[in-house]
């Protein structure tokens, strides 16, 4: 039997819950998650873990996710391996793409789960996703909901779970080459900064604004792995040309005394 050619892959989809504050939740994502059929957990600096607890409230239905789920200690490293991040929020503006509606979402990562690991990022009960978090994400979602905007964790898990089952089975024929992950762009964006700076394209005294700027026109572009080899090539091409100049002159100086 042929694949259907628009279904997401859901084993290329995992739920960070980032910094939860109760065990229970961590549970109860784990049952929503076993609810609609994925199975990749990680879980970044919990405030308190007992797994008795979260155990509780996964049932014996989701305990393999449980048992399974990675932990990380920040959420920078717990991305590290994955192509595409979405990060949840229920503040919209800034410059991020920001899906308004968890359908358009999980119809737009159908491409992109072919040759991309996906990571769906929720932040804690009490404040959600900061600016830094948000930083590290390609797109935003936001779930829609009356004048009373709370959602419970594991309700919102269950909400952006449920849409991707909807869109669930099997890779697409188009698909989107493989993106960068998280790793590839924090060193890309680690050297072009101090390639900038070097050349004083930026302050070196705040180039974190800049910096800031350089990433959501990035971010816009969705960069390829082989896009940010390009962009790291022509960095130290910059950087070997400019110290080449530096030591050129330094010896054109040293002949006229």
């Amino acid at each position: 039997m042929s694949a259907d050619p628009a279904r997401i892959d859901l084993s290329k989809v995992a739920i960070v819950l980032n910094r939860p504050r109760y065990p229970e939740n961590i549970g109860a994502a784990a049952r929503a998650m076993c609810n609609m059929g994925l199975h990749r957990l990680v879980v970044v600096a919990p405030e308190r873990y007992e797994a008795e607890r979260a155990l509780k409230l996964a049932t014996h239905g989701a305990r393999h996710i449980v048992d399974a789920m990675v932990m990380a200690q920040d959420l920078g490293t717990a991305l590290a391996s994955f192509s595409f991040v979405v990060g949840t929020t229920a503040r919209l503006g800034g410059q991020r793409r920001v899906y308004r509606r968890p359908e358009a979402l999980a119809e737009a990562l159908i491409p992109v789960s072919v040759d991309n690991t996906i990571a769906i990022v929720f932040g804690p009960e009490d404040r959600g996703l900061t600016n830094e978090d948000i930083r590290l994400c390609h797109a935003l979602v936001n779930i829609p909901t009356a004048d009373f905007s709370s959602l419970n964790l594991a309700q919102a898990v269950m909400i952006l779970c449920y849409e991707l089952r909807r869109v669930a089975v099997a890779a697409p024929a188009e698909a989107t080459p493989r993106l960068a992950n998280r790793f590839e762009l924090d060193a890309m964006y680690d050297q072009l900064r101090d390639v900038l700076v070097r050349i004083s394209f930026i302050s070196h005294e705040n180039p974190e604004y800049w910096m800031s700027r350089i990433r959501h026109f990035f971010t816009r572009m969705q960069l390829r792995a082989r896009d940010v080899a390009i962009l790291r090539g022509i960095c130290r091409q910059i950087d070997w040309f400019g110290r080449k100049c530096y030591d050129d002159g330094r010896g054109g100086r040293a002949k006229e005394r």
